[in-house]
């Protein structure tokens, strides 16, 4: 069985509770009657508290759980929040014993991952504090693998976040191993451990001729373009279905965000092959889809491209890493195209050129970003082969490069 669920918390012997978001809706029915059960504090008359009974327990939050004593030391019970699983050491006055919904099974579940041997035998805390500020309150996907002899124990599982599977990643940070001996290169985990040279796919495009709406994410001059086919949000939804591992609501930019939470902890390109895939960081701290363009052993610093926008950046090595490999599977957003119908104009008295495209002016260039930036355009391809050809289009339906035109940056290429 495969579903989706929400981290509550990690245990500290590394148990994993989710609760399965088709729990959501009776879990947040249940909390709203416990609210309007129970209010203000907790029992204030002494009270003979025993290991295992049930309770309501008001949390830091001033919101009443469910809970269970396990441990009695005096005026502090240690309690665990049925529904979330984590464990507290809290003042009697905090709780409340109660026979109210004693009969509902709790909403979370007990679960450690699959096949899986901790390093020594046990988690230990650094790999739990690691699971916890990965893991909590995120969502992730769960396959179960093996169901426990007592339902009380812990749900076997294998366990992914934005595709990648966890145990898979724990066994390469060297917090576990695989019990059944599994090769961690042989799962692929990263694009620069598979034999093959990895590559990303190109989206596919519409039909040449029907009109469709596009966003311009970068400029190279102002007749070579990089489009994006969905303006409405940069990093759209894919189908993302491999080996099991993925859901078919997964997208791009969930992947990403999953992957800059542990960016830092992918091993550092070394293999400086021209167009390799990667994961390279920007000037905002985030981790973006790159490939590498011009490489040099001597040169410490590598010319790159962010793939889903189309821009480069000169990036020291520090600053690329390993690209998981199932990111590879999500086609680039970014798809360079030419725009059709106008070329320089030859009476352009502008002295400052583009340096890369001395036919175009400066001036010509932050024009046609005048015309397209944060602009809700449209585009009909005209060629495909042996470079994409477009009319783009600007929100007043007028092809974009007339203005050019009108300013004399431009002429008509008939």
């Amino acid at each position: 069985k495969v579903f989706q669920a929400v981290v509550s918390c990690i245990g500290v012997d590394g148990t994993i509770y989710i609760i399965p978001k088709s729990f959501e809706i009776a879990l947040n029915k249940l909390m709203s009657e416990i609210q309007s059960t129970f209010r203000g504090l907790g029992l204030l008359i002494p009270y003979c508290w025993k290991k295992g009974e049930a309770c309501v327990v008001r949390g830091s939050d001033t919101v009443w759980y469910r809970g269970k004593v396990v441990a009695v030391n005096g005026s502090t019970l240690q309690v665990q929040y049925i529904d979330r699983g984590y464990l507290e050491s809290i003042s009697q006055c905090h709780l409340y014993p109660t026979t109210f919904y004693t009969g509902i099974p709790p909403f979370c579940i007990p679960c450690q991952l699959y096949k899986t041997l901790p390093m020594g035998n046990s988690w230990q805390q650094d790999a739990v504090d690691f699971l916890q500020e990965l893991l909590k309150n995120e969502e992730v996907e769960i396959h179960v693998e093996e169901l426990p002899d007592n339902p009380w124990d812990k749900l076997s599982i294998s366990l992914y976040f934005g595709g990648i599977s966890l145990s898979s990643f724990m066994a390469h940070q060297k917090y576990c191993v695989a019990e059944d001996s599994q090769d961690i290169q042989k799962l692929g985990l990263f694009a620069g451990d598979i034999p093959v040279s990895p590559s990303y796919i190109l989206p596919p495009l519409p039909v040449p001729g029907d009109t469709f709406p596009v966003s311009v994410t970068h400029l190279v001059s102002p007749k070579e373009v990089y489009i994006c086919l969905d303006p409405s949000k940069n990093l759209r939804k894919q189908s993302a279905t491999e080996n099991g591992t993925s859901s078919d609501s997964e997208s791009l930019d969930k992947a990403l965000r999953w992957c800059n939470k542990i960016a830092k902890s992918f091993p550092l390109v070394t293999n400086f092959k021209k167009e390799l895939p990667c994961l390279a960081e920007y000037v905002d701290g985030l981790w973006y889809r790159a490939k590498l363009l011009s490489v040099t052993k001597f040169v410490p610093d590598i010319l790159i491209q962010f793939v889903d926008y189309g821009t480069y950046l000169v990036a020291p090595m520090s600053r690329l890493r390993h690209i998981p490999y199932h990111l590879l599977k999500y086609p680039v957003q970014a798809v360079q195209v030419l725009l059709a119908g106008f070329r320089p104009a030859s009476d352009d008295k502008n002295i400052e050129r583009i340096p890369y495209s001395p036919e175009w002016s400066m001036k010509a260039l932050w024009a046609m970003v005048d015309c397209v930036e944060g602009k809700r355009l449209s585009a009909s391809i005209l060629t495909l082969s042996p470079e994409v050809t477009i009319s783009l289009y600007g929100d007043d339906k007028n092809l974009v490069h007339l203005k050019l035109i009108e300013m004399g940056l431009a002429e008509l290429d008939e």
